[in-house]
């Protein structure tokens, strides 16, 4: 069987597949994964990363920031993660040389006895509502000199003076949890920002009872009553260790398109992957036949593409595993052991794929594996996913 241009060599990113030590019993209870847990055993492990309960960023984006050097001179090790440029970017801005960072409309909850932020993405906040929303905050963050973008309605992108070197938290990180610890400070003194907590009061005080939170309420949705900073930045060349990246999200598509690299969904399976390779080569083939004056630079940027791994990052997770639903966790971990783990195994033992590797994610930490064909004969390796978990 003939390699796939797009898939011989094939990293998958998976972003909260890899549960806690103590969650790892109930999430994966009673999962039969046959495939991963021989891809598991024989793999080599590559890097393994123990991160820290109080980080603010998350794993899959200090990796993905590692993988393209769009970390600051210094910090490969430090709770960084500066992608709100490159996300900027994705969303089809610019960034230019400007400090960058995403904004995003959100719920806070009032507890017992302290703030807990919801996950952005259960808001279910429509363009329409967003843009509505956004034209009232948008004076008040320009009147406070805060230039802001927003090519994405939801999204938002503010860069000004006086947030200086302010560290957020990522959404997820900081979902579900009392918001205290995970609210923006300065990231050499620790002090909260006078400039952003005024801005994040104008705004707050702008949605009170506006229209579209007195309709959303009168529908039983959470009204959007706050702004979560994140992510700040300025954007710097960056290299790609992958030939193509495929990918939902903005950060990762950002740092692709910055590097250069081709930018695509993810497909919905390793058989589409397969399909959409198939078409690339038939494309390819097409094209040379038609083109007479296509000489050796050409057919040298071709075999470099071929050669290169394609990245390909699927979050199926992420919502069940912040809202703690192993039910419907389990449901999008046994999705993915069909359309992905299985048939890449396959692949590997036929040589249709010469090389696949694995970055599983948590909350706190990451490990990644690469199985080659020649890995999968090595029956004394012995490892299993139990070892993989991250205390």
């Amino acid at each position: 069987m003939r390699s796939i241009m797009l898939a011989n060599r094939l990293h998958l990113l998976l972003p909260f597949a890899l549960p806690a030590a103590a969650d790892a019993s109930t999430a994966l209870h009673d999962i039969q994964s046959p495939a991963l847990d021989r891809l598991i055993a024989r793999a080599t492990l590559v890097e393994r990363v123990i991160g820290e309960d109080f980080q603010r960023t998350l794993p899959h984006e200090r990796w993905v920031a590692r993988q393209f050097g769009a970390l600051p001179s210094g910090a490969a090790a430090a709770d960084e993660a500066p992608l709100a440029p490159y996300m900027l970017r994705a969303d089809g801005g610019e960034p230019g040389d400007a400090t960058w960072a995403c904004v995003q409309p959100v719920h806070v909850r009032i507890a017992h006895d302290h703030l807990v932020l919801i996950d952005p993405a259960s808001l279910e906040l429509s363009d329409d509502e967003a843009h509505a929303l956004l034209a009232v905050a948008r004076p008040l963050i320009e009147e406070l000199g805060v230039r802001i973008e927003a090519p994405q309605p939801a999204r938002w992108y503010l860069s000004g003076d006086g947030f200086g070197t302010l560290a957020g938290a990522s959404p997820l990180r900081a979902s579900g949890r009392n918001i205290e610890i995970w609210l923006p400070h300065e990231a050499h003194s620790g002090e909260r920002s006078r400039a952003w907590m005024k801005l994040q009061n104008e705004v707050q005080m702008a949605w009170f009872e506006h229209p579209v939170n007195e309709a959303r309420e009168a529908r039983g949705l959470p009204a959007v009553n706050s702004i979560w900073f994140h992510a700040q930045g300025a954007a710097q060349p960056v290299h790609s260790p992958f030939a193509r990246v495929l990918s939902d999200a903005a950060a990762t598509r950002g740092l692709a398109i910055t590097a250069g690299v081709e930018t695509g969904a993810p497909p919905a399976s390793f058989a589409a992957l397969s399909a959409l390779a198939d078409g690339a080569n038939t494309g390819a083939k097409a094209g040379a036949k038609a083109d007479p004056t296509s000489g050796p630079a050409n057919s040298a940027g071709s075999a470099n593409s071929a050669a290169g791994a394609t990245l390909v990052e699927l979050d199926p997770f992420s919502a069940p595993y912040i809202e703690q639903d192993w039910a419907r966790w389990n449901d999008a971990f046994a999705a993915v052991q069909a359309d992905w783990f299985e048939p890449a195994l396959a692949a590997l033992q036929s040589g249709q794929l010469s090389e696949l590797g694995l970055t599983l994610c948590g909350d706190t930490g990451s490990v990644t594996l690469t199985v080659t064909r020649g890995d999968l004969r090595k029956f004394w390796r012995r490892r299993v996913l139990a070892s993989l978990f991250i205390e």
